[in-house]
């Protein structure tokens, strides 16, 4: 599929952003790991820093405007309000018993659950924190599990397995826990070494593509809801961590990528758009 992308920077930053996300107003929320900050971005205005972390990461914007913040460094999800004033905490080194290491993602399912992500080399987990306060490990043994996504149905969880360079998928099911699958293997990068490829956001479209952040290629890979390549997009950002949609129709995507050109800094924010226009 031959796709036309173009991309704009919005910000250069001393340091690598990540946790990409859009409110229901159009305000773009973005994190500097190493900074220790969350971000805003609001339409006409000048960005500014909207909260403070240890390690944010990644983030979800959940009803009234509260958001709930992955920090990587103090292995649990920090709790802020609209205003973004830290309000607590949702968990704190542990989760359904076991020790909680680095959290990194996290993800809302139509029913009010959410998953999380513990990016472990080896012995990465993916929890659920039911919307009945129940909480689960869903998936361990995982080689640093990262980004996370829903399929438009919400019957599949998405999970990017960085050092494995492949998409994982973990089937739904309120009754029975299903095991992860191997979803999809990406391109790999010449060089051999698996820093250069290492998948990290991820994020579905209304057609139920696939889109992923991958992190060494400086590139979104863009599959079929089948698990194919459809197209590699160049960011000419060398470590591209995360992305959201902050626009996705049929024939046109607008596409907030985060990333940066080392860690932990110098990063940067971008916009590209995307042209599927004949493409279909």
């Amino acid at each position: 599929m031959n796709l036309h992308s173009t991309t704009v920077k919005l910000l250069d930053l001393p340091f690598y952003t990540e946790g990409p996300c859009v409110d229901d107003a159009g305000n773009l929320f973005f994190t500097t790991l190493s900074g220790g900050q969350v971000w805003r971005m609001r339409p006409g205005e000048a960005p500014v820093i909207w909260a403070e972390a240890v390690c944010p990461n990644g983030q979800l914007i959940m009803a009234k405007g509260s958001h709930w913040v992955c920090d990587s460094a103090e292995g649990g999800i920090v709790q802020f309000d609209h205003t973004g004033s830290r309000t607590g905490e949702l968990l704190s080194r542990q989760c359904s018993g076991l020790t909680v290491h680095c959290p990194n993602d996290l993800i809302e399912d139509r029913y009010g659950n959410v998953f999380f992500t513990d990016s472990v080399r080896e012995s990465g987990r993916v929890f659920k924190l039911g919307k009945d306060g129940a909480q689960q490990c869903i998936a361990g043994g995982l080689d640093y599990p990262n980004g996370l996504a829903l399929s438009p149905d919400h019957s599949l969880l998405y999970v990017a397995e960085s050092y494995q360079n492949r998409i994982l998928a973990i089937p739904l099911n309120e009754k029975q826990l299903s095991p992860a699958w191997v979803w999809a293997k990406l391109p790999r990068h010449r060089s051999g070494r698996p820093v250069d490829n290492l998948p990290d956001g991820l994020a579905t479209d209304a057609q139920g593509r696939v889109w992923v952040a991958h992190y060494g290629m400086q590139a979104i890979q863009v599959l079929s809801p089948e698990g194919r390549l459809l197209a590699s997009l160049d960011t000419a950002l060398p470590l591209t961590s995360n992305l959201c949609f902050v626009s996705d129709h049929r024939h046109r995507k607008s596409v907030l990528i985060t990333g940066g050109y080392a860690e932990p800094g110098p990063g940067a924010v971008l916009m590209m758009t995307v042209d599927f226009e004949g493409a279909l």
